[in-house]
């Protein structure tokens, strides 16, 4: 038996032989759980081509352990119409089912992955013979965590929760925003005192990112 971390990978993303299915959900039973109207349907069907159930892995199929939260979680093939999909059709499929779901987004010979956590995280994208990604977890709970981790390519850092991480990095993003928009301001700007006042803004900002 090989130890977690060290399961044999044969199919797509890596992931083991015994851990895949084959089962494809309609989009009827998809409109009918969401209670779509016709433009939902009709921004859904214009991104969306087919959906299959891919894999499942549990402790059954693989050799990992099941954690105190997670038993188990789905590998979501979504083939795409298009590379500018509405990612509130994704965002949908993610709460398909109250189950972790690890979501493949194919675009021709494209794919990136996409999870849900307190929202939408994506990976770039890659051919999709280059798309894995790694079991690695002493039981499914880390395992999982790892995947969000990997998707979307967060650092935790000492004292986070992934979440908090997750959010952290968000107020971040939000704030090197507003710098890059103040710098451009700063650098039209003609008169001296709006120019030093948005200069000092800058260095404020900046200084709440340390």
């Amino acid at each position: 038996m090989l130890p977690c971390g060290q399961i044999k990978e044969i199919n797509m993303l890596g992931l083991p032989q015994k851990t895949e299915l084959s089962k494809q959900l309609p989009k009827k039973a998809i409109y009918a759980k969401f209670l779509m109207n016709t433009a939902q349907k009709d921004r859904f069907d214009a991104d969306i081509s087919k959906i299959t159930i891919v894999n499942e892995v549990s402790e059954n199929t693989t050799i990992i352990p099941v954690g105190e939260t997670v038993k188990s979680f789905y590998v979501l093939l979504i083939s795409l119409k298009t590379r500018d999909y509405d990612e509130r059709n994704i965002i949908s499929l993610s709460k398909l089912i109250p189950q972790n779901m690890l979501m493949v987004l194919e675009f021709e010979d494209k794919c990136r992955l996409a999870v849900y956590r307190t929202k939408l995280l994506q990976s770039a994208w890659k051919k999709t013979a280059e798309c894995t990604v790694q079991l690695s977890g002493t039981n499914l709970d880390a395992v999982w965590e790892n995947i969000v981790t990997q998707v979307g390519d967060i650092t935790v850092e000492e004292g986070n929760s992934l979440n908090e991480q997750i959010a952290a990095n968000d107020e971040r993003a939000k704030l090197e925003k507003e710098i890059a928009k103040l710098e451009k301001l700063a650098r039209a700007e003609k008169q001296p005192k709006k120019k030093f006042e948005l200069a000092q803004k800058v260095k404020a900002l900046k200084e709440a990112l340390k």
